[in-house]
């Protein structure tokens, strides 16, 4: 009642509500069908009686950098959300090149949610640092809580999993408890497999369950074969390394309704009869539509994966080294997959299966096996993309790891696929020319731009000079995220790229030669972006001085290096912010 008062007080404010042309609940219910955050956003400027509207009725919101807005601010301008997806560190911190200590801490945020919004129900976070002190507080503040996602996060344990378990269900409440707990590529602190075991027995609301990152820590599969018994409604399911694949067909058997399944390690030596059983649970298993984990896959037993196969349309094998013979024999089954992740162990060979068998691909990731082994005599190369290439002409997102690559090959790829959204080529070997002709590779990424004119996100490598950021400056128009390394000649190459990607969001850039003149010529354009990454440039620390001053309403951030240049900026990040400097940098890192 309160509230709705204030929302009427708002709007009759408004010198706009003479002039509506419908009441205020009917325009609620016409943004209620906005599911766009971009669209959402854009709906709030267009009056201040649409503003009010959009305020009162958002329900979920998203913030891709937890420093560009403060709890206070997202809790005054939106009083009714149930749901938050917050980012916190930089990508890079992915790779060990942010410090440790540098913050994203959810506690703040948790404190002000319990108080402003009581009845919480998700929370999804990346890159953010959680303890088990705030995991416990999320447990015991929001009765109305269903669901947790936490995606490279850091900070916590079994003991704040074990919270969320012990609290997930509010015996004398009505409401249905926790539904989703998403626990993926964190780092974990092992300190008790039992954790599993804290869900009350009652507890049977779970249609999402992922723990597939804890490595080989042993958990309490009794426990956890309770679970999955007492969840009907159990959609997902990703177990860890240490489950095997007796204690898999244990699950599977009782939930065959399981629509995505991530398995544990998939080498263990079964008796005919153990496999017979395999087999049997996978085969009643109809609706599976997405497949992970496998690790170490067997060739022995990927036949008793066949059956379950014929819905697939996500097959993620990035951990299951398999050749190209495992991987052709597996994606004749497949007749429906659209995505599909792998290792390079496969080869061109079993790019060529792809191509062969997988029709309907949209997006294809090979990751190396063994990225820091320059004597790898196993691989990708550009046949393997050009097989894939051919047979797959839905083909619109791509991640490619390989060793060599060719200007002609690349130029061939985009014709035959033209519709790429996100085109990420990794070329192992830092400033690798055209193995072919020696050339740079200006070419391959200038045919990418001017071909797939839907690009949203391009990663370039290999030997570039400035006139590959000269194409993607004038023909990358849509592009929102570019990712460079070990590339370019002069400043030039990034003025190009700031002053022509009028929809640029976020741009990283590592061991390139672009210096004070290429970062103070974004002035104009960096409030329009989400966030600048620059690491092992030359840039200076008065140039990140002068950047600072002149724009305010940017945080600019400067990571130093121990016994480092005192005058040389050896880490830049530069993020828009409506909350001011942070509070909570540590020493390492200068906020300007």
């Amino acid at each position: 009642m309160e509230s709705d008062s204030k929302r009427k007080k708002e709007c009759s404010s408004s010198p706009e509500s003479t002039r509506q042309s419908f009441p205020d609940e009917v325009l609620e219910r016409v943004l209620a069908l906005l599911t766009s955050h971009k669209d959402r956003s854009s709906v709030s400027l267009v009056c201040k009686d649409w503003y009010h509207a959009e305020r009162w009725s958002r329900t979920r919101v998203f913030i891709g950098n937890c420093y560009s807005v403060s709890p206070e601010i997202l809790v005054r301008r939106f009083p009714n959300i149930r749901s938050v997806t917050l980012k916190g560190k930089p990508r890079f911190s992915d790779f060990n090149l942010v410090p440790h200590d540098w913050g994203a801490d959810i506690h703040a945020w948790l404190v002000a949610f319990a108080d402003k919004y009581p009845l919480l129900e998700e929370l999804r976070l990346k890159r953010m640092t959680i303890s088990d002190e705030s995991l416990e507080f999320l447990a015991l503040k929001f009765p109305n809580f269903k669901v947790l996602s936490l995606l490279s996060c850091d900070g916590f344990s079994t003991d704040g999993l074990a919270a969320i378990a012990t609290h997930c269900k509010i015996l004398w409440s009505e409401v249905k408890n926790l539904t989703e707990l998403d626990i993926h590529e964190n780092g974990v602190e092992d300190r008790s497999g039992n954790w599993l075991s804290c869900f009350p027995e009652s507890f049977a609301s779970l249609e999402v369950l992922n723990f597939a990152n804890f490595g080989n820590n042993e958990v309490n599969f009794d426990a956890l074969e309770r679970i999955v018994s007492r969840c009907k409604s159990l959609k997902v399911l990703k177990v860890n390394k240490s489950i095997s694949l007796e204690q898999l067909q244990r699950l599977l058997a009782r939930a065959p309704q399981l629509v995505e399944l991530g398995t544990g390690a998939f080498m263990q030596e079964l008796t005919p009869r153990q496999c017979a059983e395999l087999e049997s649970a996978f085969n009643n298993c109809k609706n599976i539509h997405t497949l992970s984990g496998l690790w170490e896959a067997s060739a022995l037993y990927l036949p008793v994966l066949y059956s379950a196969c014929s819905n697939l349309t996500f097959l993620n094998l990035s951990y299951a080294p398999l050749q190209s013979v495992e991987l052709a024999k597996l994606l004749v089954h497949c007749p429906r997959l659209q995505r599909l992740w792998v290792l390079d162990t496969v080869e061109d060979k079993g790019l060529e299966a792809v191509g062969s068998n997988c029709p309907l691909l949209e997006e294809l990731r090979v990751f190396p096996a063994d990225p820091f082994d320059e004597e790898i005599i196993h691989g990708v190369t550009e046949a393997g993309f050009l097989a894939v290439s051919f047979g797959c002409k839905r083909l619109h997102y791509v991640l490619y790891f390989c060793r060599q690559m060719t200007n002609a090959a690349v130029a061939t790829i985009v014709q035959n696929c033209p519709d790429f959204t996100h085109f990420r080529l990794c070329i192992m070997n830092p400033g690798q020319p055209d193995y072919l002709t020696n050339e740079p590779m200006d070419e391959a990424f200038g045919a990418v731009v001017k071909t797939c004119t839907k690009i949203q996100r391009l990663s370039v490598s290999g030997l570039l000079t400035d006139l590959t950021f000269e194409y993607i400056g004038k023909y990358a128009k849509n592009l929102e995220v570019l990712s460079v390394a070990f590339a370019g000649s002069s400043d030039w190459g990034m003025q190009c790229v700031l002053g022509g990607c009028t929809k640029l969001r976020k741009l990283e850039i590592r061991d390139c030669p672009f210096g004070n003149v290429a970062l103070l010529s974004g002035l104009e354009k960096y409030e329009s972006m989400r966030s600048l990454w620059m690491s092992a440039c030359n840039v200076t620390m008065s140039g990140c001085r002068r950047l600072a001053s002149e724009m305010p309403r940017l945080n600019v951030e400067v990571m130093k290096e121990e016994g480092s240049d005192d005058s040389h900026a050896d880490k830049v990040y530069v993020y828009r912010t409506v909350a001011g400097p942070r509070r909570d940098a540590p020493p390492s890192v200068l906020t300007l």
